[in-house]
């Protein structure tokens, strides 16, 4: 059964939340700058718009009253979640969202749903690695706190009774016999752009999508070695994704952990000699690797995947994730110079570029291997993060700067424009500073909002798409699923301001809308929503580790973590806007691009609250009679 959230106490705090006792170790936006730079400093070459910000009420998020909560026990030396590996930000998180406390009056899951909960390994958090250190230094080794049960709340149901899901009863069993029939996606599909197989879902709402087996399947290639670069990684599980033929062939896993998180991700290994490991330097405090890649070397070529995935069965389970898929590339003629073999969008420089930025001896072979391909058929453009702190040209090199010099190269200004909103779409959220000048409208949405070579007068609309605690309790996961959504208490207090920019999460028109999300996507969409400017795919959520932050009166730009994305633009496609799909599936009779949530988007009500992972939600059930809080 389960047992109460655990957050681990540092500092007690008042607020419109109520009082809760939390971690403090936000990130400081007045941290020391260290290191040093040799380059000349110059401003960003690329043009930006000039912004008059619109000003935005300030929202609170009402007071949460506690409840009395019947918790029955769990067993003695119940596992936490121990085949999760990540920061040790992630692990904390892990255990608080698989021990979610069952609401006091409804039945318990049963069959393989309720051992997903009791062995750690089916409600795995799916990411925590952007709110800059909210969580960072908690540990997993103390003892759950357990409420005193209450002699007059109603005893638990028999095992086999459970509660009415709205989803009908396809949701409690594990994945139908058909759900892992690989099939080839549409080979006309102009982007290559897919969304992941969601369980639980009318099989017509998962057609063309594709699963992690269907990627590493044969279908798509005979494997020889493979390299899997995430943030969170469940070996045994990983492993058993490949096909029996293919499921001892070498793969290299490439990482961030540190410490007692790298013991533990070698350990997991142990029974699986062919796997190896590549640890990502991390020399910038609060960064993590958050990239998610596969590259996947076969008998007959190579393959880049970006993925918003990580290595774990629940972010494949009932989330909505995203991914681009490169053509199967060939090798080049023995003979070949290794600067043949590349793109329009450059796409072979720059993969190799970013692959160099770690530094490390065990990639060289994996770079060679590029050099030999030809990737002259992408499409795409790579949107890369690397921590560190750049100056001179190479500010433009990483993060949001990269993303708009791309946009000022490679797209053109739009009759109208100002009235084109910026949409974007995470699940995770960094502190952004004490108003929206300091980094959301001053500087990335300068970004968000470049068109080719236009200067605009005013901001458009800007659009953040992040789940209310509604759109959680109702999800296929029901409150479990927030734990995927690491909106801090700490940080949600210090930009109440960002509230009034959110949207709902709704994907009616996919089938997908109790799906909650862990793709990130950003584009700027026509007033009317039916044509696309631009579409990124990317592991970068809303956070300045992510995209990076300017410093020094904007002659240096400092970024923390690794990401990785691909950009659509439709110049690379020889059109002069994308049409959105109204209708995705079956992806095979839509010709337009597949946004993987409504539109146009829903603002917040004013009884809307975004979703705050570490507060508790115990006014009503979730979809499984769930409650969460945190203690």
């Amino acid at each position: 059964m389960c047992s109460p959230l655990i957050i681990h106490s540092r500092m007690s705090q008042d607020s419109h939340h109520g009082k809760w006792t939390v971690s403090s170790s936000d990130e400081d936006d007045d941290l020391p700058l260290s290191g040093t730079t040799t380059s000349k400093p110059h401003q960003p070459a690329v043009s930006s718009p000039s912004y008059q910000p619109a000003a935005s009420p300030t929202p609170t998020i009402p007071k949460i009253e506690a409840a009395p909560v019947e918790v029955k026990p769990e067993p003695a030396n119940a596992p936490v979640s121990s085949l999760v590996i990540g920061s040790e930000a992630r692990q904390s998180a892990a255990a608080n969202q698989v021990n979610t406390v069952k609401y006091e009056s409804s039945p318990s899951l049963a069959g393989k749903r309720k051992n997903e909960v009791s062995d750690g390994s089916g409600w795995a958090l799916s990411d925590s690695e952007d709110d800059d250190g909210d969580v960072k230094g908690k540990s997993l080794g103390n003892s759950p706190k357990r409420a005193p049960p209450s002699p007059k709340t109603k005893k638990v149901k028999v095992e086999n009774e459970r509660p009415t899901s709205p989803y009908g009863r396809l949701y409690y069993i594990d994945e139908p016999e058909d759900f892992f029939e690989s099939s080839i996606p549409p080979l006309n599909d102009p982007y290559r752009f897919y969304l992941n197989k969601v369980t639980g879902l009318d099989r017509k709402y998962n057609s063309g999508a594709l699963h992690i087996r269907d990627i590493l399947s044969p279908l798509f290639g005979t494997l020889k070695e493979s390299a899997q670069f995430n943030y969170c990684f469940d070996i045994a599980w990983m492993v058993d994704q490949y096909p029996s033929e293919f499921r001892d062939r070498p793969v290299l896993i490439v990482h961030g952990d540190k410490r007692e998180a790298k013991a533990r991700l070698l350990q997991q290994a142990k029974p699986y000699p062919h796997v190896h490991f590549c640890q990502a330097k991390l020399d910038i405090a609060f960064g993590t690797h958050h990239t998610k890649m596969m590259l996947l070397w076969y008998e007959e070529g190579f393959r880049v995947v970006i993925t918003t995935s990580n290595l774990i069965r629940a972010d494949w389970y009932q989330k909505s994730q995203g991914m681009w898929m490169s053509p199967l590339f060939p090798r080049l003629p023995k003979g070949s110079s290794d600067d043949e073999g590349e793109s329009p969008t450059f796409f072979k420089r720059d993969l190799l570029e970013y692959l160099a930025a770690y530094r490390a001896p065990e990639l060289e072979e994996w770079i060679q291997r590029i050099r030999e391909h030809d990737l002259s058929e992408t499409k795409v453009y790579l949107v890369g993060s690397t921590p560190g702190r750049y100056v001179g040209p190479d500010m433009e090199r990483w993060g949001h700067l990269r993303l708009r010099k791309l946009l000022y190269e490679h797209t053109e200004p739009i009759s109208g424009e100002e009235r084109w909103p910026v949409i974007g779409q995470f699940s995770s959220i960094g502190s952004l500073g004490v108003d929206q000048t300091k980094w959301l409208t001053g500087e990335f949405q300068r970004t968000m909002t470049t068109l080719g070579k236009s200067s605009i007068r005013s901001a458009p609309p800007l659009h953040l798409v992040y789940p209310s605690v509604e759109d959680v309790r109702t999800s296929l996961e029901g409150y479990p699923a927030g734990g995927s959504l690491p909106y801090s208490i700490q940080t949600a207090q210090k930009q109440l301001w960002l509230h009034s920019f959110f949207h709902r999460w709704k994907a009616d028109a996919t089938g997908r809308s109790h799906a909650m999300p862990h793709i990130k996507t950003y584009m700027r969409a026509s007033p009317d929503f039916t044509q696309l400017a631009w579409f990124f795919v990317t592991s970068a959520n809303l956070s300045k580790a992510a995209w990076g932050a300017l410093e020094k009166n904007s002659t240096q730009v400092m970024v923390r973590s690794y990401e990785l994305g691909v950009l659509y633009v439709p110049s690379a496609f020889n059109m002069k806007t994308f049409p959105v799909s109204g209708n995705p599936f079956p992806v095979s009779s839509s010709s337009g691009f597949t946004v993987p949530f409504d539109l146009p988007p829903t603002s917040y009500s004013p009884k809307d609250q975004p979703w705050i992972w570490n507060i508790p939600y115990n006014q009503g059930p979730d979809t499984h009679g769930n409650i969460w809080v945190p203690s």
